[in-house]
């Protein structure tokens, strides 16, 4: 009698298989890699973006305060001095010097600055021409050039929303209110992604003269 053997094939892995296994968990990795690093940047960028939003923040409120407190220059002339589109010059005592500086507000590339000036010691009071010192209140800031960072209104508003905001360069003595409108964005490549900051400023000191008229 013929004993039947039972024949176990050994199956393995050929070297093509053994290939395309390695060549898949390569992409795999691959894809894992690309996709944490874009995790990554994309994190990266939010936290940056955050943080540079604060400091922005923090800079407006100051300029805020500046502009809040405006007042008569030490020349006597009226607290508004110009005001444009990205341009904004008043009088304060800003360093609270008992000085009443000239506070140059105004855009230039991608930062917002504020230019100090003293008057002069002497009789009669005078203010030299230039910015004594220049300070930077905002930066990552990216507004087109048709947006404007400095929007006026007068007395009327927000009652009269058809002469408001006002015309550039506006009529300093009509100005009561003053709306601020920052984009932000550390990368301008990421132009959908920006934050927007905007706030209003009501000069106080200004309601005097509407009385006086």
């Amino acid at each position: 009698m013929i004993s039947a053997k039972k024949i176990k094939n050994k199956t393995g892995m050929t070297l093509v298989e053994v290939m395309m296994a390695i060549f898949i968990m390569l992409i795999g990795v691959e894809g894992f890699t690309i996709l944490f690093v874009r995790t990554w940047n994309n994190n990266s960028y939010a936290l940056e973006m955050g943080q540079a939003s604060m400091a922005v923040s923090q800079g407006v409120n100051k300029m805020v305060k500046y502009i809040r407190g405006v007042r008569q220059a030490d020349n006597g002339a009226y607290p508004v001095s110009l005001a444009n589109d990205n341009e904004f010059t008043v009088y304060g005592d800003y360093d609270k010097d008992g000085a009443t500086e000239r506070l140059h507000f105004y855009k230039n590339g991608q930062d917002v600055l504020m230019g100090a000036t003293n008057p002069s010691s002497g009789m009669p009071k005078t203010y030299p021409a230039g910015d004594q010192e220049v300070i930077t209140i905002a930066s990552y800031i990216v507004n087109e050039s048709d947006e404007p960072i400095f929007y006026y209104y007068n007395k009327d508003y927000p009652g009269d929303i058809v002469n408001n905001p006002l015309d550039t360069p506006s009529s300093v003595a009509d100005i009561r209110l003053i709306k601020i409108h920052l984009k932000i964005n550390i990368d301008p490549n990421h132009a959908p992604d920006n934050i927007e900051l905007q706030t209003f400023v009501e000069m106080r000191n200004l309601n005097d003269y509407d009385r006086i008229q």
